[in-house]
């Protein structure tokens, strides 16, 4: 028997060792402890994956959190599982179809009239390389949701988080943002053979330019806005890549992925940080990679780009027509 405990007391220490490994180089655990009692939270996208992760984390920690969802049957759920497992009853689930302008509308005619406070926005929910559909409204998929969904949600909500302040929104970016480029002669693609992995990149540039103009048009106000790549993680966020259903990558890039692709608990733990840490009060208009502050691409810098971004966005929503809230 005691031959047998060496080779296993070996064994059971480069599994645990493996496991550190990854916990390390996928970030870790939120290092703030900051606790948010009594605030309204809301989180797009909430029904699985980092969002429904994120939601779980914040309301561990005391908030009020709305998860807003297209799919009502999996938000009610994810509540339900939320609130079994954190003993927190301030979790409910509402309705909130980004490709859709006017659901975005309801929903934040229902929310402003329903709540005096919204003290935490994170626009988490998005498309990753789906085929080439159109939103309701006729927008390309990924620029649509990824982007313009989350632009006429926020500004509609701006009063409120004004009033809440200080307040913070939290922009989901992504690392491909590096590789995007935006096209303002044909923004929803209907000039160019459609590439879906250059559609994505944009929409995720579009996330940084648009949280830079924000940060930009809120100084003064108290609401900070950042932007943030959470990680590569094993959600269902992926599910048109291919990568998952592939049996050549999942055998020969198994054990790279399992090392550097992040659980949705871990990939969490970014988005938990920038809308709770202290430290970062006041911190606005940044592009975080994890929990480190870093600089986007240079075309996400450019001023010019952002302006004219906001301009054309708030025109293709309706924004200005609407008489929706100004930021300024």
């Amino acid at each position: 028997m005691n031959r047998y405990l060496l080779p296993l007391s070996v064994l059971g220490t480069v599994a645990g060792g493996a496991v550190l490994l990854r916990d390390y180089v996928a970030g870790g655990s939120c290092p703030s402890k900051a606790t948010i009692l009594g605030k309204t939270v809301i989180v797009t996208g909430a029904n699985t994956g980092i969002g429904k992760q994120t939601a779980l984390e914040l309301a561990k920690r005391g908030g009020n959190i709305i998860l807003a969802c297209r799919d009502m049957e999996k938000c009610e759920a994810a509540a339900r599982d939320i609130r079994r497992e954190t003993l927190n009853h301030h979790v409910s689930a509402r309705h909130l179809d980004l490709a859709s302008l006017k659901s975005i509308r309801e929903f934040a005619a229902k929310i402003t009239e329903e709540k005096e406070r919204v003290h935490i926005l994170i626009n988490n929910a998005a498309v990753m390389r789906c085929p080439h559909w159109t939103t309701e409204d006729g927008f390309e998929m990924q620029f649509g949701v990824n982007h313009l969904g989350h632009f006429l949600l926020t500004n509609l909500l701006l009063d409120t988080l004004k009033a809440s302040a200080p307040s913070r929104i939290v922009n989901l970016s992504s690392l491909a943002h590096v590789a995007g480029h935006v096209d303002f002669e044909d923004l929803n693609w209907e000039k160019r053979t459609y590439d879906t992995k250059a559609a994505y990149c944009q929409s995720k540039l579009a996330v940084v330019l648009f949280t830079k103009e924000l940060s930009r048009r809120l100084q003064g106000t108290g609401v900070t806005v950042n932007a943030l790549h959470p990680g590569v993680a094993r959600t269902e966020l992926g599910r048109h890549t291919g990568m998952h259903s592939s049996a050549f990558s999942s055998f020969t890039l198994g054990p790279i992925f399992w090392l550097l692709v992040k659980s949705p608990q871990l990939a969490a733990q970014p988005s938990t940080y920038l809308a709770v840490a202290e430290e970062l009060e006041g911190v606005s208009g940044k592009y975080f990679d994890g929990f480190k502050e870093k600089p986007p691409a240079p075309e996400a810098e450019d001023e010019e780009v952002a302006q004219r971004l906001w301009a054309e966005s708030a025109r293709l929503v309706g924004l200005e027509l609407s008489g929706g809230p100004s930021p300024r």
